[in-house]
C-alpha cells in the first residue's frame, strides 16, 4: 500500500513583541549581529535598513546568512524539536535537521524594526490520515512492525507541507 513521506515546515516569526526569554535572546543576538555584519556592505554609512542594503548594494542577500550563524547555539538549545508547534495532546513532538534562517526587516539604528523568520523543516512523516483540520501523522522509519506510533496534531498557522512524495 502507498504511502506519502511528508516534511512539514513551521515558519517562526520573532519580533521585537515576543515576550519568550528565548525569542528575546534571538531576537537581541541577530540584531547585534545584523549590526555588525551590515557595517560590511554600508561602510559609507548611506543605509540604515536591510531593505536598502537588498536594493542599493551588491552581495548583500548574504546578510541572511551571516546574521544566522548568531543563533546557532539557540538553536542547539531546541535539541532538534521544532518549538511552538504541539499534537492534541500538549506535547512538542516534531523534530528537524534543517532550518533556514531569513531576515525579514531590520534597522540598524532601531531595534524595534528588527524581525526575522525561522524556517524549520521537520524530518520525513508518514501521513497517515487526515481528520477534519488535524493531521495523523507517523514518525517515518523503515520497520515492519504492525503497530506504529502517532501523534494528531491541527494545522495551525505558519505550518504548512513543505514536500510530499508517495512510495511503496
Amino acid at each position: 500500500m502507498p504511502q506519502k513521506i511528508i516534511t512539514l515546515c513551521y515558519r517562526k516569526i520573532i519580533d521585537s513583541t515576543k515576550t519568550n526569554p528565548w525569542d528575546k535572546f534571538v531576537h537581541e543576538d541577530s540584531f547585534a549581529e545584523f549590526r555588525m555584519q551590515s557595517q560590511f556592505y554600508n561602510q559609507e554609512q548611506k543605509y540604515s535598513t536591510f531593505a536598502e542594503l537588498l536594493l542599493n548594494v551588491p552581495g548583500a542577500e548574504k546578510l541572511h546568512f551571516l546574521v544566522g550563524g548568531s543563533i546557532i547555539d539557540y538553536l542547539q538549545q531546541l535539541k532538534s524539536v521544532i518549538p511552538d508547534v504541539l499534537d492534541n495532546l500538549g506535547r512538542r513532538f516534531l523534530t528537524f535537521d534543517n532550518f533556514k534562517f531569513e531576515l525579514v526587516n531590520s534597522d540598524i539604528n532601531n531595534i524595534e524594526k528588527h524581525k526575522i523568520a525561522l524556517n524549520f523543516f521537520s524530518r520525513p512523516l508518514i501521513w497517515q490520515d487526515t481528520i477534519g483540520e488535524h493531521l495523523l501523522i507517523a514518525q517515518f522509519k523503515e520497520t515492519t512492525e504492525d503497530e506504529v506510533f502517532t501523534n494528531l496534531f491541527q494545522l495551525q498557522p505558519f505550518v504548512s507541507i513543505h514536500s510530499i512524495k508517495t512510495i511503496g
